[in-house]
């Protein structure tokens, strides 16, 4: 039986991360990016498809885990037969190949220990060749090589490396796990204590450049920090979240590939690391914008890979039963290859932000947009997937169009703060957009705006319509089409998308909760006044936390469990936009909706 989602904690070093289970358990970890196969995958499948666990030979779970303040170091506490220890577990920050940290602390008395380790190269589907060391073992397979470096004896049981010992009060075992290309050298062993310190050190260091002081700051640092994590550092692209084929339901087939970037989700990134402060992170951002993008202006994706690949050819592994059953499982994203209208206007949306905290024009950027912005008035009167990426037939999705006048709204107001450009030219084709929705994408009857032109179906991307300042939150379209989301969109309190039984994806029904738009609904409560249902709501998500504070894509209301890739970026963004925008100081997007 899997793990449910929410068990799983997260450490990372900046270019992937791996993911620990309550049992004290790696089952999922990426070498040496975010994008590469999984050496442990059983997060995906069974033990025999990799993983790395350390925990109590009795077979304890975790009593408590936390975070070291400020920090991505994960402590899993263990309450044994005997006496109790703590597993601390890094990934320090790269000056190097990729390298994990392990180590267990006695705390009372002495506890029998067990180690298994259980290397499965390409997803699980290959066992590397094992040699012995006097510190550990060197596992190669390909082009790849592990080193596990240990003063922990080692033995070899059925294609599996394991450890038995023990860990008394006061005592350290310690257990290092180094990635390199298996046509070089193993990297010379770390100190574990060294990088430990220097990976606390670098953790708040980095975290106290935070500028967010209000309410719910605990909770606004650690989605910084999981944002954080889903940056790739060489190239300032940031990944939708660091999984594959965790499901949006259990058993189902909506099973995708999330590592990789999208423009929309990194410009939602974008306002909160610019909430934060943290301009170095956006500037990184839009330099990997300008090289993803780079190209004519009718190649441009709505996703590229960490460093900016444009095929993401989408696979299935046919070796891996999924996560509790859900296949197919999936590497890479057909979603490449979909014309999404919307990537306009949140790409001109998170530059102007971008522009109005401060950061430097770039000339360079700037004839890119204007490339930009010159397809997009010969294509915004098409069809496209819309921002859920559906597998069915192009569509007129409302959103999408509100998003395209988002654009050229943004780019009139651009052109005239850069003092380049024909802003009358944009304000005339935002006026053009603004008309086109307001007549087609609203049924009357309804009093609602609707997911697609000529449709009765609500879709919660709706919501975004007042939060970017298309019409006021007072306009009684807006709020007849909140009210309708309430009542029809609307489960055990929190918001589904849309109803996945119109068949409008092209798949199956059948999904949870998705999570930022639930955070997007209390965005729009504060809008409009209602600052309690606000509040109750809110607090409602941030109860769907798992107990280190992470969020995934969805929850499951009736079976009470996360669902979907973990931990997903747009979740955090929401709840730093929300938490921001409850306590009045509003998000860069909720600024220009407020006026």
């Amino acid at each position: 039986m899997s793990d449910p989602i929410e068990d799983y904690a997260l450490i990372g070093d900046g270019e992937t991360v791996a993911l620990v289970s309550r049992r004290g358990s790696i089952d999922w970890l990426c070498l040496p990016r975010f994008d590469s196969a999984a050496c442990f995958a059983a997060l995906l499948g069974g033990p025999e498809h990799g993983h790395f666990e350390i925990s109590p030979r009795d077979g304890a779970t975790a009593r408590t885990r936390h975070y070291r303040d400020g920090t991505l170091i994960l402590e899993t506490e263990f309450e044994a037969h005997g006496g109790a220890v703590t597993v601390v577990d890094c990934m320090p920050r790269r000056d190097g190949p990729p390298v994990l940290v392990r180590q267990v602390v006695g705390r009372r008395g002495t506890v029998p220990m067990r180690m298994e380790l259980v290397i499965r190269m390409d997803y699980g589907s290959v066992v590397p060749w094992v040699r012995r060391r006097s510190d550990g073992i060197r596992a190669v397979a390909g082009p790849e090589g592990l080193s596990l470096t240990t003063d922990v004896p080692l033995r070899g049981e059925d294609m599996t490396t394991v450890a038995d010992f023990t860990v008394s009060a006061g005592e350290t075992r310690s257990f290092t796990l180094a990635w390199y290309p298996s046509n070089q050298s193993p990297p010379p062993p770390l100190d574990p204590d060294t990088a430990l310190r220097e990976t606390e050190a670098w953790w708040r260091g980095w975290l106290g450049a935070c500028r967010y002081e209000g309410p719910d700051r605990e909770a606004v640092l650690r989605s910084l920090i999981t944002i954080k994590a889903l940056i790739y550092e060489p190239t300032g692209g940031i990944v939708a979240a660091p999984t594959t084929s965790l499901p949006e339901r259990l058993g189902g087939v909506r099973n995708w590939d999330y590592r990789l970037c999208w423009l929309r989700d990194a410009t939602f990134a974008l306002y909160a690391l610019v909430l934060g402060g943290y301009l170095d992170e956006a500037r990184a951002w839009r330099q990997w914008l300008l090289r993803a993008v780079a190209g004519t202006p009718q190649q441009i994706q709505i996703l590229y890979g960490v460093a900016g690949e444009r095929r993401l050819t989408e696979l299935e592994l046919d070796w891996l039963p999924g996560y509790a059953g859900s296949k197919p499982v999936r590497v890479g994203n057909a979603a490449h290859r979909q014309f999404q209208l919307d990537v306009w206007g949140e790409v001109l949306d998170a530059t102007l932000a971008a522009y109005r905290a401060g950061l430097e024009h770039d000339p360079e950027g700037w004839r890119v947009i204007l490339r930009m912005m010159e397809h997009l008035a010969t294509v915004w009167t098409e069809p496209d997937e819309g921002i859920w990426e559906v597998r069915g037939p192009r569509r007129h999705f409302t959103h999408s169009k509100v998003m395209a006048w988002v654009a050229a709204d943004r780019m009139a107001t651009l052109s005239e703060a850069v003092g380049d450009g024909d802003p009358a030219r944009w304000r005339a084709l935002a006026a053009t957009i603004h008309a086109d929705v307001c007549r087609k994408g609203f049924d009357a009857g309804r009093n609602a705006f609707v997911q697609a032109y000529g449709s009765k179906d609500l879709d919660a991307s709706l919501l975004m319509i007042p939060l970017v300042g298309f019409l006021g939150a007072d306009d009684p379209r807006v709020r007849g089409t909140v009210a309708a989301i309430e009542r029809e969109l609307m489960v055990d309190g929190l918001v589904l998308r849309y109803p996945t039984e119109s068949g409008v994806d092209g798949l199956p029904p059948g999904e949870g909760v998705f999570l930022a738009c639930s955070f997007w609904l209390v965005d729009n409560l504060v809008l409009q006044g209602r600052h309690d249902d606000a509040r109750r709501l809110f607090d409602r998500l941030l109860g769907l936390r798992n107990d280190v504070g992470l969020l995934a894509e969805q929850y499951d209301p009736h079976a009470r469990r996360l669902l979907g890739n973990f931990p997903q970026a747009l979740s955090h963004i929401g709840l730093i936009n929300s938490a921001s925008n409850l306590s009045g100081v509003f998000s860069p997007a909720m600024k220009r909706a407020a006026r």
